[in-house]
């Protein structure tokens, strides 16, 4: 196991502590959940939703989060795919599409390819028209020349796999 913060090289957490972590950890999440579903005013007459500061400051790192994601590392994965889905719906539709974009352009195996398929199917229960709109991205950066070529090859190996 690599050194953390919380730990020095050589040295483990007890199961008991590593449960607990994974227990507020959970907690966040679920509460970032809840301020995300219900962003809507408290009364009627509110047009602007609650804003989400640890979501907004998130939005500039998809590209981070997707590639920490895309590591596979423990349960951590499962948390920054939660919180990739959260922030996705938080900030859509650009931040949606951004994410599918790049998961489908990095992944590089089935079972990383597969955490974008999955987002997808969280992702479209709220948003239509996800998967045109994330090509679409993903087309775009092509002809701007973002994508170094390997990418744009991974990108297309990987659209044809899922469609």
């Amino acid at each position: 196991m690599p050194a953390s913060v919380i730990t020095p090289p050589g040295s483990t957490l007890h199961d008991g502590v590593r449960e607990s972590c994974d227990r507020i950890v959970q907690l966040l999440l679920l509460h970032l959940q809840k301020l995300v579903h219900n962003r809507a005013g408290s009364s009627p007459g509110d047009a602007a939703p609650r804003p989400v500061p640890f979501l907004d400051a998130l939005k500039p790192h998809v590209r981070d989060l997707c590639v920490e994601t895309l590591r596979l590392e423990r349960k951590r994965f499962l948390w920054q795919h939660q919180l990739l889905a959260l922030l996705a719906v938080y900030s859509a539709p650009n931040c949606a599409t951004d994410a599918l974009g790049f998961l489908l352009t990095l992944a590089q195996t089935q079972e990383e390819l597969a955490l974008a398929t999955q987002l997808h199917a969280v992702l479209s229960a709220s948003l239509s028209d996800l998967l045109p709109a994330t090509v679409a991205t993903c087309v775009a950066q092509i002809h701007a020349a973002r994508l170094p070529e390997p990418q744009i090859v991974q990108l297309l190996r990987n659209l044809a796999s899922v469609l």
